[in-house]
């Protein structure tokens, strides 16, 4: 991987689809020093307290017929939802001047679900994204996979 240059005060964004660490670059582009500003988690609940019910029945239309309706993927939901109120989160920080620019790191699945709800003005405060899933490694790791350093 090439080294990443992360501005001063720049946010660097980890997360995966349960839980997010908001850090900034509080030295320089040459002297990176990411410092955790706050973590979103979201609790990965068991699936029965996620969804209810068995998958619904639905009657065919030419005939008596019954096929099953899709079993809903809760856990999918879920992880599209904390992305959501993440990418919100976001906007709203970018909107009282907070910030300027990001990084986004996710793992592709992650960012698939994210860039759709991405305001106009949030994706062109996204300077850069990295598909790799870093959210459970440590912070100075976290710097040294983005630096190169």
């Amino acid at each position: 991987m090439s080294a990443m240059s992360i501005r001063s005060g720049e946010w660097v964004v980890v997360c995966d689809g349960a839980k997010a660490l908001v850090l900034e670059n509080v030295g320089d582009a040459k002297f990176p020093n990411l410092k955790t500003l706050e973590v979103i988690e979201q609790k990965d609940l068991p699936t029965h307290e996620l969804g209810t019910d068995q998958p619904g029945r639905a009657f065919n239309s030419a005939n008596t017929m019954r096929s099953a309706v899709g079993q809903t993927d809760w856990h999918d939901q879920n992880e599209r939802q904390f992305l959501t109120h993440l990418a919100q989160h976001l906007d709203q920080a970018l909107s009282a001047g907070r910030i300027k620019s990001i990084i986004m790191v996710a793992p592709p699945r992650a960012l698939g679900m994210l860039r759709p709800v991405y305001s106009h003005a949030l994706k062109g405060a996204v300077r850069a994204e990295l598909d790799k899933d870093l959210v459970k490694h440590p912070v100075h790791d976290i710097e040294k996979h983005l630096t190169g350093v």
